[in-house]
């Protein structure tokens, strides 16, 4: 693989393991982020930090984002990244951002004359900090080749859900699944418990069963059957209730300017809503498990 300049904006809980894998495959990685502790991992990483986006941009063959939310993508590339970047350089933003917002940026990219995609993740900070990510391309077709290839170190599937915006697109609607069976295999778990079986035997069974899912076999929201799991770690270090939260309401933005029916999802936001009101927006959102299941006192607040 050909060395090449990486210019890495937003290096949190996603973006910081993101970053590391651009160097550990041998990129020059120059990494910002307004936090300076969050710049001091980069640092450790292999990552150089740099002071302004303008100067991690400067000469980049490849400019990543993975920021907050759509306000701070816009800003960034209408402020700060066209123009400040070679037109010679891709533009991959990995946020989890609304559709028309991407498409806005793609428009303003295109008129400036870069190539851009959206391009956000699955998979969690687990799969952030090994490499392992599925990223959900929205592109021009012949485009695609070549982020494939920017996108390999930190990946091990890349789609192309279709042009711009299609890659937020495929994002939400996958999240949308994911709150909706995490909350169903909380929801089972707790009537588990209550019906007398225990947890931890309840995984074996339903591991191997038709109620398996990812929320089970690689996320179960018990401590003990996947030792990898946020719920080993009172729900620490995971993907936050708040960043669900905002997955959840895109995704019934959406939904309501397609028209479409999402009467699980809509339930769903509801109760991650619940959830996070009650102070536990910052813990994995998983931890619902202790809401459904009465035991909240147990829960530390982030």
């Amino acid at each position: 693989m050909t060395a090449r300049k990486i210019a890495f904006i937003g290096l949190g809980n996603m973006g910081g393991g993101m970053a590391a894998n651009q160097a550990k495959a041998g990129h020059r990685v120059t990494a910002f982020d307004l936090s300076e502790a969050a710049l001091e991992r980069a640092r450790a990483a292999g990552c150089t930090p740099v002071a302004s986006v303008a100067e991690a941009v400067r000469d980049a063959d490849v400019v990543i984002t993975m920021l907050p939310a759509g306000p701070h993508v816009l800003k960034v590339y209408a402020e700060q990244v066209i123009g400040a970047a070679p037109t010679s350089a891709l533009l991959l933003d990995c946020s989890t951002i609304d559709v028309d917002t991407a498409r806005q940026v793609a428009g303003l990219a295109k008129a400036g004359g870069y190539a851009f995609a959206d391009a956000p993740v699955s998979g969690g900070t687990m799969a952030a900090d090994a490499g392992t990510l599925a990223f959900m391309v929205g592109c021009d077709e012949p485009d695609f080749p070549r982020i494939e290839i920017a996108l390999e170190p930190m990946s091990r599937a890349t789609f192309r859900a279709g042009d711009h915006g299609a890659g937020q697109a495929a994002k939400i609607c996958n999240n949308m699944i994911l709150g909706i069976t995490m909350l169903g295999t909380c929801e089972a778990i707790a009537l588990a418990e209550k019906l007398g079986l225990d947890p931890v035997r309840m995984f074996d069974i339903v591991a191997k069963s038709s109620g398996q899912s990812w929320s089970v076999t690689t996320y179960y929201p018990w401590p003990g059957p996947v030792p990898t799991a946020p719920s080993n770690r009172d729900y620490d270090d995971g993907f936050a209730t708040a960043m669900m939260l905002k997955d959840l309401k895109l995704a019934q933005d959406a939904a309501a300017k397609a028209g479409a029916a999402t009467p699980l999802g809509a339930q769903t936001e509801a109760l991650y809503q619940l959830f996070d009101r009650l102070g536990y927006g910052g813990r994995d959102f998983s931890g619902i498990l202790q809401m459904l299941r009465g035991k909240l006192d147990d829960l530390p607040k982030a």
